[in-house]
């Protein structure tokens, strides 16, 4: 087609497709929909904005951007009516060469046109399109300036690159590692084309180490960088590389049971630290968040690592398990914030593993931070600490959901190494080179391994169903149900041993697990757990009400292995100690049926630290507070039991700290704002509507004589026929309408504008042209 010749504008073609074209071009560049356009002009007229056209380009793989590449190039700059082209298809393929299948050309051509980023120019051979015009802004759509896909690097392996960066001097090395680590554009005199050959920008520019964009400005390639930077470079092959590493394959179940162990874990670490938190809180910072320091207490009191508590931390304060605030405690005499639990984690303690698993795990995929980044350094040299208010990420959202997409497309079961998925995810979203790097996908994969949605770098079952959820589902039954299944069903029983370790070879039911870690503590968790029975178990249980009996039956019945003779001893013998002592609130008595250990007592130093009297043979009292005398009446070798007034014994265990939950909004998942097809049909018809009110007025319309417009607006009453109107307003704005017409009285019309049923009012003398449609 000569450039002479009228060019089909992009609005002539977006008027041209049918509706469900339309709408798709909307839900795919949902910033075209926002406001909603006055017609397909209006519409052509953003689709063309460099703004959009960059957003976008944020969807184009690496194949796409080639031939964005080789359109701008056969253009050659020309411009005619502020269009690129026309551009054949002949001339793109020629530019990528053998690179590049035509099949998979005309497959990102296609692409290209239905996001409205290019457009039949008009001249076709049968049914395909052979020429395309592009706006001017087109070159937005890529995610670099100069045509690194078109250069020769493109065509260099890997190795040769890192061969020709060993053999650079100095000066050169320094330059290029500079835009390695800061942006990839740099200004120079040396640019022009003119300039000394002898100076390191000419000489890097003709050894095609750098690209020139215009006389002062040069671009280092994206492959120069990442290998400067350590990073997989990007393949340039024009094909998307598979994914892979490993040759071995997983059996699907032994997935889903790894990450179902994984979720058991995380679970009873979250148990873990809330009770941690508890009973010590920790001090926010003075410019908010939990401090390392606060972390590796937590990772000393739990046993876990402090980049296990930090990912812990942040989850627990999504699913609003702990916040900061004043603690409602007692215990804790304090007006300043601490980080604890908050009310409501005992209700989600309380809840069943599958929806307690669920809420973390969408938690996690929600999150706006990155816990991995906790104790790394910010640009100001300031370490990163836990819930900490500069650490929020807007992208971190829709990172998580790039980096595991690929994972759901392979098989289940296949593993997949961080280096293979890199170069996919570099292909894939080629704008984010600087931002999905082998770090961020390992320390994500590590994250959601850690949570059970990816097992032996593969997803698991409840991994694939969590990104098929939908967002907006706050109930998220189906996910829910699907987490229960995959835990394993829990079990009654558990092995005793003669070294008083308690073996338990799966999940215990709630009451069951609640019972057994009141006599005995945990020595080690995972699918297996081992408990440990001890003295201070035992009377830990007696606290709480339990008797002697209780136990024994606890391990007779439960046990699948005989009871050794040796733990019911032990029983029996802390439980005849246990509670001859009385100690009850007064502020407190000390009472003893036996008379001379009472008196042992307060010849004890514990009796001078308490201030202890005696006031009868039996009993004796102190000014200190229960749990005090309790505590070192303990310490000194007694094992004295709490009462109440009416003798009863009384639960000795820590409530903990409670801190009253805030009101927040729940997160959003971060990225571009995403319309329905609902949405975006409505849309359609506004623009339709916009569209014929926008078309030539016919002869026959009505103008000046106000009796003829009434006359047609009473036919279009009669018939049912839409009214095309010219209308001003009372601040002399010009508009067109096509409405339905309701009624007509008063000097007014009433009428509903398509396609909505909304009733409008239009002054009858405002209304300067009426037509018949």
């Amino acid at each position: 087609m000569s450039p002479d010749l009228p060019l089909r504008s992009c609005a002539d073609e977006l008027a041209s497709r049918t509706d469900a074209r339309l709408v798709e071009l909307l839900v795919r560049r949902p910033d075209l929909a926002s406001p909603p356009p006055r017609g397909t002009g209006v519409l052509a007229q953003r689709s063309l904005a460099a703004a959009s056209i960059a957003l976008a380009g944020e969807d184009l793989d690496l194949l796409a951007v080639a031939v964005v590449e080789a359109f701008v190039d056969a253009a050659g700059g020309s411009h005619h009516h502020g269009l690129l082209g026309p551009v054949s298809r002949e001339d793109i393929v020629s530019k990528l060469g053998r690179r590049a299948l035509r099949s998979d050309v005309d497959t990102r051509l296609s692409l290209l046109s239905d996001l409205a980023l290019i457009w039949p120019s008009g001249s076709s051979t049968g049914k395909r399109t052979t020429s395309w015009l592009a706006g001017i802004h087109l070159p937005s759509a890529l995610p670099w300036r100069a045509p690194h896909l078109l250069a020769p690097i493109a065509t260099r392996e890997p190795d040769e690159i890192s061969a020709q960066l060993d053999g650079l001097d100095e000066r050169q090395r320094e330059l290029l590692t500079t835009l390695s680590r800061g942006p990839a554009l740099g200004r120079s005199r040396d640019a022009a084309p003119d300039a000394a050959p002898s100076a390191p920008v000419p000489r890097l520019l003709a050894a095609g180490l750098l690209a020139r964009v215009d006389e002062q400005t040069v671009e280092l390639p994206p492959q120069v960088g990442q290998i400067l930077r350590g990073e997989p470079p990007l393949t340039t092959s024009l094909k998307a590389p598979g994914l892979g590493g490993t040759s071995s394959r997983f059996d699907a179940a032994a997935v889903d049971a790894a990450g179902a162990g994984e979720a058991l874990e995380v679970l009873r670490h979250v148990g873990n630290l809330l009770d941690a938190l508890a009973e010590a809180p920790a001090a926010v910072l003075r410019a908010g968040g939990m401090g390392v320091r606060e972390l590796r207490r937590l990772a000393k009191t739990t046993g876990l690592t402090a980049t296990r508590v930090g990912l812990l931390v942040e989850l627990s304060d999504a699913a609003r398990l702990i916040d900061a605030g004043v603690p409602d405690s007692v215990d804790v005499l304090s007006a300043d914030e601490v980080f604890a639990p908050t009310t409501s984690s005992d209700t989600w303690l309380h809840m069943e593993p599958g929806r307690r698993w669920a809420h973390l795990a969408q938690c996690w995929l929600d999150l706006l931070r990155r816990p991995w980044q906790i104790g790394d350094t910010d640009r100001d040299g300031a370490i990163i600490a836990a819930l900490a208010p500069h650490a929020f990420d807007g992208s971190a959202t829709l990172v998580r959901r790039t980096i595991l997409a690929p994972l759901a497309e392979i098989d289940p079961a296949v593993p997949v190494s961080v280096e293979s998925l890199t170069a996919l995810l570099g292909w894939r979203h080629p704008r984010q080179l600087r931002r999905l790097t082998t770090r961020v996908v390992g320390e994500t994969l590590r994250e959601a391994t850690e949570l059970g949605l990816v097992a032996h770098g593969s997803l698991t079952t409840v991994g694939r169903a969590l990104l098929a959820a939908d967002p907006d589902d706050d109930d998220r039954a189906d996910l829910v149900r699907t987490m229960s299944a995959a835990l394993p069903e829990p079990i009654d029983y558990f092995l005793v041993q003669a070294d008083f370790t308690v073996t338990v070879p799966g999940p215990l039911t709630p009451e069951l697990a609640a019972r057994l870690a009141l006599v005995a503590d945990l020595e080690s968790g995972g699918a297996a757990s081992v408990y440990r029975v001890t003295e201070d178990g035992i009377r830990r249980a007696l606290d709480t009400g339990r008797t002697a009996a209780e136990l024994a039956a606890l391990f007779a019945e439960h046990s699948r292995t005989p009871v050794p003779q040796s733990l019911s001893y032990l029983i029996d013998d802390v439980a005849r100690k246990h509670g001859q002592l009385r100690v009850g609130v007064a502020s407190s008595f000390v009472r003893c049926d036996d008379a001379a250990t009472l008196t042992a007592v307060l010849r004890s130093d514990a009796a001078a630290d308490l201030s202890l009297r005696a006031l009868a043979p039996t009993v004796a009292v102190s000014g200190a507070p229960l749990r005090d005398v309790i505590d070192r009446l303990r310490a000194a070798g007694f094992a004295p039991a709490g009462e109440d007034s009416s003798g009863t014994l009384i639960d000795l265990r820590s409530r903990g700290v409670r801190v009253p939950g805030r009101t927040r909004r729940p997160p959003r998942p971060a990225g571009r704002g995403r319309i329905g097809d609902g949405q975006a049909a409505t849309v359609v018809n506004r623009m339709r509507t916009a569209d014929r009110a926008e078309r030539p007025v016919s002869s026959a319309a009505s103008s000046d004589s106000g009796e003829t417009t009434s006359a047609l607006i009473h036919l279009a009453l009669q018939t049912g026929r839409l009214l095309r109107i010219g209308y001003v307003d009372a601040h002399g704005g010009a508009s067109r309408h096509v409405v339905k017409a309701r009624s007509l009285a008063a000097g007014q019309l009433v009428a509903a504008e398509e396609p909505s049923d909304d009733d409008l009012r239009f002054a009858l003398h405002r209304i300067t042209r009426v037509e018949l449609l």
